[in-house]
C-alpha cells in the first residue's frame, strides 16, 4: 500500500481492476478546501490514458513489476519469440503487447515488463532509437533541397518512414520509436 505522497512518474498501481502506470502527477493545495493529486494514468493492458484526481492521503495498491532484458529472436505467424539475456529462457508474446512491433529487428535488445506476482508479460518496450536499413527509396532530385523536403522510404522491417531527399537505398538510418520519425543517417 502506498499513499498519494508516494506517487512518482513510472509507478505502477492497481486502479479500477486494471494496472496503470503514472505518466504525470501534480499535488494541488487550493486556498480553500482539502488538497488533492491530479494524475494522468496509462493503462498497461490497453494503452489508454485517463485523467484521475485522488484526494490527498488516498491509499492505493502498488503493483510489483520487473523490467527484464530480452533479445528478439523471430516471429512466426502472430507470435513473437524472445530470449532472456542472462538465463537464456525463451518466452513468446502476442503482437498487441509489443510497443511498435514494426521496428523489431532480429537480435534487437528489448525490455520486457513482467508482473512479478503472476509472471505475466505486461509489455515489451523497444529502445528509444533503432538503427534500420533503407531497402527502397525513390532517388532524390538534385536541386530539390531548398526546403526541408521529405520522401517515403521503406526500411528492412517493412515499415515506411519519411526521410530527407539525400537518403538512398542501402543507407542505415536512426529512427525514433516514440514518434516514428527519422533522426539521422548512421555512418558505417
Amino acid at each position: 500500500m502506498a499513499s498519494t505522497a508516494d506517487f512518482r512518474n513510472g509507478l505502477v498501481i492497481e486502479f479500477n481492476n486494471d494496472l496503470f502506470t503514472i505518466v504525470q502527477f501534480q499535488h494541488v493545495k487550493p486556498g480553500k478546501g482539502p488538497a488533492f493529486v491530479r494524475t494522468k494514468l496509462k493503462s498497461i493492458t490497453t494503452g489508454k490514458v485517463i485523467d484521475n484526481t485522488f484526494p490527498s492521503g488516498t491509499k492505493v495498491n502498488v503493483a510489483r513489476v520487473e523490467r527484464r532484458p530480452y533479445q528478439y529472436l523471430y516471429k512466426d505467424e502472430v507470435i513473437y519469440h524472445f530470449m532472456h539475456l542472462e538465463t537464456f529462457e525463451q518466452i513468446h508474446v502476442e503482437e498487441h503487447v509489443i510497443d511498435y512491433p514494426e521496428f523489431l529487428v532480429e537480435g534487437e535488445n528489448v525490455e520486457v515488463v513482467v508482473h512479478a506476482d503472476t509472471e505475466s508479460v505486461l509489455s515489451v518496450e523497444l529502445p528509444q532509437f533503432v538503427i534500420l536499413e533503407v531497402t527502397y527509396s525513390e532517388p532524390g532530385v538534385r536541386g530539390d533541397t531548398a526546403t526541408n523536403a521529405l520522401k517515403a522510404a521503406t526500411v528492412n522491417t517493412g515499415s515506411t518512414i519519411m526521410v530527407p531527399l539525400f537518403i538512398n537505398e542501402g543507407d542505415k538510418i536512426k529512427v525514433s520509436t516514440a514518434d516514428k520519425t527519422y533522426i539521422e543517417r548512421v555512418k558505417n
